[in-house]
Order: structure tokens, then C-alpha cells, then sequence
């Protein structure tokens, strides 16, 4: 659990540490970094995972 702030107070929150590992030569790091973004917002909208 860790404290994240939602504009009024510090509220727990769970949460699911990524990390991601590849080669700079073959893939650009932009490109990992919206792959992350893309899967963080998959993994905190439950109705994208149904489908």
C-alpha cells in the first residue's frame, strides 16, 4: 500500500510495480515508455480488461 494523493488528502492505494527491460539498439525507449503507459492504463481500467 502506498500513499497517493487525490487533490483533498493521501488516500492507500495498492500498487503493482512494472518495470520493463529491453535492447536500445532494436527498440526506442519512447516506444517502451508508451508500451508502460498503454499497459497502466489497461491494468487501472477494469472494464479494458473484460474486453
Amino acid at each position: 500500500m502506498k500513499p497517493v494523493w487525490n487533490g483533498k488528502d493521501f488516500t492507500p492505494r495498492l500498487m503493482l510495480p512494472l518495470s520493463l527491460s529491453f535492447d536500445h539498439r532494436v527498440i526506442d525507449g519512447a516506444d517502451g515508455a508508451r508500451f508502460i503507459t498503454y499497459i497502466n492504463q489497461v491494468l487501472s481500467d477494469i472494464r479494458r480488461l473484460i474486453m
